[in-house]
């Protein structure tokens, strides 16, 4: 099975997974909302993995650790109620940044087919923060922003026909490239 399909198929079957919980009230929400998330980000570090590719396992070690430095760092700076009361860390999402980011991830390296699901099911993830009560609108919106820039940002397209690799010495330093036709 390709990387596509195999994150492809694993997206789906955590959205259906997570999906169902959701209509049980606020902690069904946030269950599966954190079930997706939870899907998304060890689909996005596994398939590249499963798949040998170490510098999408990187890249995408590096999207999510971004997201996640930028996200808390605003969590920090601007405190604001989330809706429920519970503390003063609304802004902005950290469910929904890192689930953008890991979608952003796996669309960006390996296309449309494992991109799309996994953009839905980052919605949805979206969406469950709100439904749940933890979230304002806004918190998600911005949440999403983040995490798709980091994702978009950090990982490139996985090809196996071109390989860029940095080079240096003690005087001197490049990139070289090998093209396989």
């Amino acid at each position: 099975m390709d990387a596509r399909r195999l994150a492809a198929t694993a997206v789906l079957a955590a959205a259906l997974a997570g999906a169902a919980p959701a209509w049980a009230g606020a902690k069904g929400w946030d269950d599966a909302g954190s079930i997706a998330r939870d899907a998304l980000v060890v689909v996005a570090l596994g398939a590249p993995a499963v798949q040998g590719d170490r510098n999408g396992a990187l890249q995408a070690g590096g999207s999510i650790g971004a997201t996640a430095l930028v996200t808390y760092g605003l969590k920090e700076a601007f405190p604001e109620w989330r809706p429920d009361r519970s503390d003063r860390k609304s802004f902005p999402s950290g469910h929904t940044s890192m689930a953008f980011a890991a979608a952003a991830t796996l669309h960006n390296r390996y296309g449309w087919q494992a991109g799309l699901p996994a953009q839905i099911v980052a919605a949805f993830v979206g969406v469950s923060r709100v439904k749940a009560d933890k979230h304002h609108w806004y918190d998600a919106v911005a949440g999403a922003a983040i995490g798709e820039a980091a994702g978009f940002l950090i990982t490139r397209r996985r090809d196996d026909r071109v390989r860029i690799v940095p080079w240096g010495d003690s005087k001197s330093g490049g990139v070289a490239m090998a093209v396989r036709f």
